[in-house]
């Protein structure tokens, strides 16, 4: 099902001593709490499924707005 999103970037990157594995989306109009949490819920299960990371690190779903470039 297509829901408008567009994937920007996605970026694994260790801040302090916690890693993130942060995915970036963006759609036409504006992105809200809940479209973050929507792609997250889409996101996750197959992530934990493919198991390509081995180190502990923290799903960070965010929008392009976040000012992450």
């Amino acid at each position: 099902v297509d829901a408008g999103y567009i994937l920007d970037d996605v970026v694994y990157v260790k801040e302090g001593q916690t890693y993130f594995l942060r995915v970036i989306v963006d759609k036409t109009g504006v992105m809200t709490v809940e479209d973050c949490v929507t792609v997250t819920r889409v996101v996750d299960p197959i992530i934990d499924r493919l198991d390509l990371i081995e180190t502990s690190y923290v799903l960070d779903v965010c929008s392009k707005e976040k000012g992450w470039d």
